[in-house]
């Protein structure tokens, strides 16, 4: 379990500050950022996803219907090709170029059309879907599959009321109401203003580093901002490691609030303000310590880049308990190649003093 993971993580760095001599009696120094670790998943689309779901819901309403013997799917695959030539015919039309307004309306016409055609398939299936399972329920022992359906089903009637309102009533769908996977349905669409990557699918991480390069402890952010986790993170780092004296961050974590709490859970918070900064508040970052922890600050990126060329920029595990296990294995295994790593520059160093001096022969 992740818990566990966590546990062994906090031995490997005890290791790692026993193996280094730190006595840690001046305290530990930290550094924290968030990056996206992106779910194994398509670029989604509103057509694409409610074919994905429809596809989902026939194949396990089909195949509970034959198992308890439930006629009315003989023609389930000409169903299911039907709805893929109508996705492939919703793919290839483009919205017209054209200067002329009438050959512009003409294909806007056809594209509603398409999405009429294509909504209309989905919602017949979609409904007879609903009458099997139906009938499923009334059975003496009830399917085992019957959630799952349930979940196909939902993820289809959305997409067609998203389809509809969006296409045919030119609303804008609000974002809390979009789903990006019906398979990681905890995927996020984050943009973080990287250049060339306008946008990235998936769930932020936030890492606690050390000075010494090892990973004090990581959070899973889903559903959440960067300001919102600077306190819990740090807070659960000060749990797992008492000495911790100073932690950094970007001004992306930056509040009012968290200036504030920060400042009762560890001895030098470094937080820089955003926008104009008042007196106090240049007195405080103009201070020798805290111009030297934020020097300090960038070395995190090389411990997310790290991670990320060694397998986390991508999960391709399912669901979010298969994603923050990964996590967490992936955080294990940079500390436990950071620990070799010092044992290893230890034992070269041992063996040169073992040898001495080089003298020249005679």
């Amino acid at each position: 379990t992740p818990e566990l993971l966590d546990r062994i993580n906090q031995e490997v760095v005890r290791a790692g500050h026993h193996a280094l001599k730190e006595s840690l009696e001046d305290g530990l120094n930290a550094r924290a950022d968030s990056f996206v670790v992106e779910t194994d998943v398509e670029y989604p689309t509103d057509t694409g996803l409610l074919y994905e779901a429809v596809r989902k819901a026939l194949g396990v309403g089909v195949e509970m219907a034959d198992t308890h013997g439930l006629p009315g799917w003989r023609q389930a695959a000409h169903h299911l090709r039907t709805l893929k030539k109508a996705r492939r015919r919703l793919q290839q039309l483009k919205h017209s170029t054209a200067q002329d307004e009438t050959q512009r309306q003409a294909r806007q016409a056809d594209i509603q059309q398409a999405h009429r055609d294509d909504l209309a398939r989905a919602e017949t299936l979609v409904g007879r879907l609903r009458d099997t399972r139906g009938q499923l329920a009334l059975l003496p022992a009830i399917p085992l599959g019957l959630a799952e359906l349930d979940g196909y089903l939902a993820h289809a009637e959305r997409q067609i009321d998203q389809v509809r309102r969006r296409v045919l009533q030119g609303e804008t769908i609000p974002h809390a109401e979009k789903v990006f996977s019906i398979f990681q349905p905890h995927t996020e669409w984050i943009s973080k203003g990287k250049a060339g990557v306008p946008v990235e699918l998936g769930l932020k991480v936030c890492v606690v580093e050390d000075s010494h390069r090892f990973i004090l402890h990581h959070h899973v952010m889903e559903k959440t901002t960067d300001e919102q986790v600077a306190v819990p993170v740090t807070q659960a780092t000060k749990e797992r490691f008492p000495a911790l004296h100073s932690i950094s961050f970007d001004k992306g974590f930056h509040s009012p609030a968290n200036q504030a709490a920060l400042a009762g859970v560890v001895d030098r918070p470094v937080l820089p303000r955003t926008g104009r900064l008042s007196e106090a508040a240049k007195a405080q970052e103009s201070e020798p310590e805290f111009v030297h922890l934020r020097r300090q600050h960038a070395a995190v990126e090389s411990a997310i880049n790290a991670l990320e060329q060694h397998g986390l920029d991508r999960c391709p595990d399912q669901g979010i308990d298969g994603f923050t296990r990964y996590v967490a294995l992936a955080v294990l295994a940079r500390n436990v190649q950071r620990l070799g790593a010092v044992l290893k520059e230890q034992a070269a160093l041992k063996a040169k003093r073992r040898r001495g001096p080089y003298r020249k022969a005679a």
